[in-house]
Parts: C-alpha cells; sequence; structure tokens
C-alpha cells in the first residue's frame, strides 16, 4: 500500500458528504423494499440487497446504519427508523445463545442509542436508556456463557462452528463484554457463581492473540509476522490447541484478508477501552495471571501494530486487499500488482472493499491511540494516514456505488468465495460490484469516525 501522507481529514469533508447523501437514499430504500418475512439483509446479488440463511448477523447493521445516519445528517427519520426496528426486531439476537457476534448486532443498535443518549443527541425520556442498558448487559451476558476453557487458564468465545473453534472475527464482539462490564454486569453460573466479564474478555483476547496471530516467530513454514487464521481449533477433551483453520479463506496457511481486518480494529478499540481502565478495574485472578493494564496493553499493541503492518505490506497501492493473500488466482496477476490500485474488475481474483473499510476504521483509531501516548509517535501519523487513504478510496468510484438502481454502498464486497455465494456479473469470471451490510455499514462507522474529528466532535466509543 503507498500511504498518502499529504491527506487530510478536512479534504474528505466533501466525500464523506457524498457518502452520506447516498447513504440515506439507500437505507430508505432497503426499508422500503426489503420484506422482513425474508429474514436479514446480508448482501447483494446484482445490485438489490438479499438473504442468506447462514446466521442472523448483519440485521443490527441494517438498523445500526440508520442511527449512524441520523448522528451525522441530524435527520429525525432516520432515528426514528433505527429507535422502532431496535425494539421491533431486535430482542431476539439479545438473547441468541447460538453466536459469537453479539457486539456486532447488539452494540451497533442499543450501544449507539446509548452512545448518542449520553452525548445529549437524543431525549432521554427515562425508560430508553434502561432500556439499551438491559438489553447490552444481558446481551454481554449471553455472549460471555459461550466458552471453551483451554490450557494454562485461558478460553474463549467460541464460533457458530462449536466448541472446538475460535474466529478471529470474535475479537471485534468483545465491546459488548466491555460495556457490559462497565455496566456493573456479571454472569451468573451454577450456584450463583459470578464470573467476571472483564476476566472472559481479557482470556479470549489473550487466546487469539497467542493462536489467531502470527508474529514470525517460527510457528510453522508459513509463520509471517502479522499474518492472521480465520479459525483456531482445540481439543475440547484436554483444551490443547491443534491446528489453524478457515470458513472463508483460501488456507489455513494464507490471511483471509475480512479475518485480518477483524483483528486490526478489534485491537484498536479495545485498545481505546484498556486507556479508560486502572488496575483495580481488573479482578483479583485477572491480576494473578495477567499482572497489570500496562501488561494486558502490551501484547495487545503488539498484536494490533503487527497485524496492521501486515495488512499495509499486502493490500493494493490505494489500499484496498484481495480477498485472501494466498488466494491462487494472484499468480496470474503481474508480478507487481500490489504496488497498483486494485481492479476490482480483474479476472482472477476479487478484491475485498469490506475488509478496507473495517480496517480504515480500525487504522484511524490506532493512529489516534498512539497519538494520545506520545505525540511524536510516527507510528500513530502512519496508520492515520494509512486509514485516510483508504477512506479515499473506498469514498470514490469505483468503489463508492452512486447509482439509484444498486441497494448498495460500497461496491467490490465478497462474502464467501469459497462457496460460491457471491453473484458473478455477465462478462465477468470472479464476483465484483457487489455490496455487503456489514461493509456498507463499516464504511458508515468510518465515515462518522472521520465527520467528528473534521467537526471536533466528541470521538465516538461506546465505553
Amino acid at each position: 500500500m503507498k500511504i498518502n501522507h499529504n491527506l487530510s481529514v478536512s479534504y474528505l469533508k466533501p466525500k464523506i458528504e457524498r457518502l452520506f447523501e447516498l447513504s440515506g437514499q439507500k437505507i430508505l430504500d432497503i426499508e422500503k423494499n426489503w420484506d422482513p418475512s425474508d429474514g436479514t439483509p446480508v448482501f447483494t446479488s446484482n445490485g438489490t440487497y438479499t438473504t442468506r440463511g447462514w446466521t442472523e448477523w448483519t440485521q443490527g447493521f441494517q438498523f445500526g446504519s440508520a442511527i449512524i445516519q441520523y448522528d451525522v445528517t441530524g435527520e429525525e427519520k432516520f432515528l426514528e427508523i433505527g429507535q422502532q426496528q431496535t425494539i421491533d426486531k431486535m430482542a431476539t439476537h439479545v438473547s441468541h445463545i447460538g453466536v459469537h457476534d453479539h457486539g456486532f448486532n447488539n452494540i451497533s443498535t442499543y450501544g449507539n442509542l446509548r452512545r448518542l443518549i449520553f452525548e445529549n443527541r437524543i431525549d432521554d425520556e427515562g425508560w430508553q436508556r434502561h432500556f439499551c442498558e438491559l438489553a447490552l448487559k444481558t446481551s454481554a451476558a449471553v455472549q460471555a456463557s459461550r466458552w471453551t476453557n483451554i490450557k494454562n487458564g485461558l478460553g474463549f468465545i467460541y464460533s457458530f462452528n462449536g466448541p472446538h473453534s475460535l474466529f478471529s472475527d470474535t475479537i471485534r464482539s468483545l465491546r459488548i463484554l466491555a460495556v457490559g462490564h462497565q455496566l456493573g454486569h456479571v454472569l451468573m453460573g451454577e450456584g450463583d457463581q459470578e464470573i467476571s466479564l472483564m476476566s472472559r474478555l481479557i482470556q479470549h483476547a489473550k487466546t487469539t492473540a497467542l493462536y489467531n496471530v502470527y508474529y514470525g516467530e517460527g510457528r510453522d513454514t508459513y509463520d509471517l509476522r502479522g499474518r492472521v487464521v480465520h479459525e483456531s481449533i482445540f481439543n475440547t477433551n484436554d483444551g490443547n490447541y491443534r491446528c489453524p483453520s478457515t470458513q472463508q479463506g483460501y488456507s489455513p496457511f494464507s490471511t483471509w484478508t475480512r479475518g485480518l481486518a477483524w483483528i486490526i480494529t478489534g485491537y484498536a478499540e479495545q485498545l481505546e477501552f484498556f486507556a479508560t481502565l486502572q488496575d483495580t478495574d481488573l479482578h483479583k485472578s485477572d491480576i494473578d495471571q495477567f499482572d497489570s493494564i500496562d501488561t494486558i496493553v502490551e501484547w495487545m499493541t503488539r498484536s494490533a501494530l503487527a497485524t496492521a503492518d501486515f495488512y499495509l505490506d499486502n493490500s493494493a497501492a490505494d489500499g484496498v486487499p484481495y480477498w485472501d493473500t494466498g488466494a491462487p488466482g494472484l499468480s496470474q496477476m503481474s508480478d507487481n500488482y500490489l504496488d497498483q490500485r486494485s481492479d476490482p474488475y480483474n479476472p482472477w481474483e476479487p478484491v475485498d472493499s469490506s475488509a478496507a473499510a473495517i480496517t480504515a476504521q480500525g487504522l484511524v483509531r490506532l493512529g489516534c491511540y498512539l497519538k494520545s501516548k506520545d505525540q511524536s509517535n510516527h507510528l500513530a501519523t502512519k496508520y492515520f494516514q494509512a486509514g485516510l487513504t483508504i477512506a479515499d478510496t473506498l469514498f470514490s468510484v469505483p468503489y463508492l456505488s452512486e447509482s439509484n438502481n444498486h441497494q448498495g454502498l460500497i461496491l467490490h464486497s465478497v462474502y464467501h468465495r469459497p462457496n460460491g455465494w457471491d453473484y458473478i456479473s455477465a462478462g465477468q469470471s470472479v464476483p465484483s460490484g457487489e455490496s455487503s451490510m456489514w461493509g456498507d455499514y463499516h464504511a458508515r462507522e468510518l465515515g462518522l469516525l472521520l465527520w467528528r474529528l473534521i467537526e471536533n466532535k466528541p470521538y465516538p466509543t461506546f465505553f
């Protein structure tokens, strides 16, 4: 990737305004035309949002998008959509015991509403804050209960694949545990045992850092610093790690770039959360196991920096990655394809704009976090400018969807390449030109973050 060090956040203001102009149109289009009996919109097929009955993990992005639209534009109709749809349709996501993505669905809705209440952007009529906080506390406990213990006193929130499976995606879901902990909540177990949400957050983050992120230390033949595996497999009988795996990537020994994106942004956001804490916020067992906040921050930072650098080294010049760093068709491209702008219409392998949208926010947050610790930190500037460079790419053609006949906001997203779920247009040999609910939502989150920086308004966090 070629970072534009001359780019300023204020330069992006017209592009962000255009982003949210288009965003509002597309939110209203989906709201008008989507039939709720079809389930949840997941990704587009030939420009129209469709569903995929794999897991209901995108509905929070749908309604959260309307809340973010209100946040940026102040248009009440979008707040009304977000509030009413959250009330009507999100309760089952709060109590869903079968998924690992509570931090996606419920932070995007209840979390965004609560954040706006505390920013005095929404009138709290007495019930709404308590309503949101009850949902967030319950969601945090339900998510924390989906637990596998492993060796060395660690454990993880297991994926929908089952108790043996640790997904990289779930690092971003830890924010629901963070909010639940800050609200004073715990998970209650058998015999009225109180289980700390913070303890499970730290253990999951540590397990992910140990097994899903590589550091160039010779773990296996393909150990490159910053490489990420989508899934780690454990023997649930004895708690031992067995092997890397993947569900949506090409290979356990290459990097599925959306999994990489979740890691970058997940750790960046956790670093922001831990910056608000002191050692007194830790449970005694956490101090015994992890020593201190400083120690935890040290290994989280190590994971964040390694994966951020890997992303920069393995993305095209404009900051958009191809869907997997080991995808076989990449060998057919020119030797210097990463030195060129991404080509979503190439005949060999698709790009994944959703990975770029997720990562851009993570890089901006990581840069802001590092700068808050050391104003002269050159890495802070590097990552921040990289995030702006990606935003500049995504908020422009050919990634910004300007057509009234396309319901997506950011084009060239990929869902599940190995399963062949993504639409391939006539005349194309690989998926292109389509959008995803998570890609569109995270583009809006990115736009909101940058808009707040431009307008010198409160920095958006959920903590």
